[in-house]
C-alpha cells in the first residue's frame, strides 16, 4: 500500500506541475517557464541528494546528462502545446512517450508482452483521433497536436536514458537530468532573449519545479518498495489529473472523437506500463 500510495502522489503531483506549467504558458513565454521552474526543481533536487547520502553514480553520469537535455526538450514542447492548444488533448498525447522505450527495447532484442504490444497499438489510434478536429463541417489537425507528439518524443528518450542511470542511483539521477536540463532551458531562454521577470506568477513557477522534481522522487522512491509494474502504470495516469483540471478550471470540453482518442492514448499507456 505504501508503494500506491507514492506512485498515485507522483502521477498527483506530475499531473499539477504539468497543468500549473501549461497555464502559465500562456500568459508568459514557454521558454521562461521552463528556465525558471527548472532551476527551482534543481534546488529542491540538491537539497534532497545532498541528504540522502547517495555514492556518486560514476560513469552512468552521462546518461542522466542526456536524459536532462530530452526531458527539457519535452517539457518545453508541453508547455508551448498546451499554450496554444487545449489542455485535454494536448496533456494525453504526451503520454505516448510510453511508446518510446518499447520501440528501443525492439530495436535492441527485447521482446515486448502481448499485452505491451496491444498499448503501443491502442496509444498510436488514441494519438490519431484525439489529433482531429472538427470546426464547421472541415476536420484539421487540433493545435498544439505537434508540440505534443514532440514532448512525447522527449519524455520517451528521457525514460531510455535514465533508465541506464537509475539503478546506480535514483537520487543523483534526477539531480543531474534536473541539472543539465536547467543549464538548457536557461541557455536558451538567454539565447532567445525570453529571460525577464514573471512578476506574480514567480511563486507558480518555482511550485511548478517543486511539483516536477517532486514527482521523480516519489517515482524512485515508489520503485524502490513495490512492483515496478504496479508502480509505472499508477505513475503514468498523470494526465488524468491535467485533463481534470483543465476542465474544472476553464472548462474545455474536448469533441466525442477526441474523447475516445484521449482514453486510447491513457489506456494505450498504462498496458504499456503494467506490460
Amino acid at each position: 500500500m505504501f508503494a500506491i500510495g507514492l506512485a498515485l502522489a507522483a502521477s498527483v503531483s506530475w499531473g499539477v506541475g504539468d497543468f500549473l506549467g501549461g497555464t502559465s504558458a500562456r500568459r508568459i513565454s514557454a521558454i521562461t517557464v521552463l528556465a525558471i521552474s527548472e532551476v527551482a526543481g534543481l534546488a529542491v533536487a540538491a537539497v534532497v541528494v545532498a541528504v540522502s547520502g547517495e555514492p556518486w553514480p560514476g560513469s552512468a553520469a552521462l546518461w542522466a546528462v542526456a536524459a536532462g537535455i530530452s526531458g527539457a526538450v519535452g517539457l518545453g514542447a508541453l508547455y508551448r502545446g498546451m499554450a496554444v492548444g487545449a489542455i485535454g488533448v494536448v496533456a494525453p498525447l504526451s503520454s505516448a512517450s510510453a511508446v518510446i522505450p518499447v520501440g528501443v527495447g525492439i530495436a535492441t532484442g527485447e521482446r515486448p508482452s502481448g499485452l505491451q504490444l496491444g498499448g503501443v497499438a491502442c496509444a498510436l489510434v488514441g494519438v490519431v483521433l484525439a489529433s482531429r478536429e472538427q470546426i464547421e463541417g472541415r476536420v484539421r489537425i487540433a493545435a498544439g497536436v505537434e508540440l505534443a507528439l514532440l514532448a512525447a518524443a522527449g519524455f520517451g528518450l528521457y525514460f531510455v536514458f535514465i533508465d541506464h542511470v537509475a539503478d546506480h542511483g535514483a537520487i543523483w539521477a534526477a539531480t543531474l537530468s534536473r541539472a543539465t536540463a536547467s543549464v538548457v532551458a536557461v541557455a536558451a531562454a538567454l539565447a532567445l532573449g525570453r529571460i525577464r521577470a514573471p512578476g506574480r506568477l514567480l511563486p507558480v513557477l518555482v511550485l511548478v519545479g517543486c511539483f516536477d522534481v517532486g514527482a521523480n522522487i516519489l517515482l524512485a522512491l515508489a520503485l524502490r518498495h513495490g512492483l515496478i509494474s504496479l508502480v509505472s502504470v499508477l505513475s503514468s495516469l498523470y494526465p488524468i489529473v491535467t485533463i481534470a483540471l483543465a476542465r474544472a478550471t476553464l472548462g474545455e470540453r474536448p469533441q466525442r472523437v477526441q474523447q475516445i482518442g484521449i482514453g486510447l492514448a491513457l489506456s494505450g499507456a498504462a498496458f504499456i506500463a503494467g506490460g
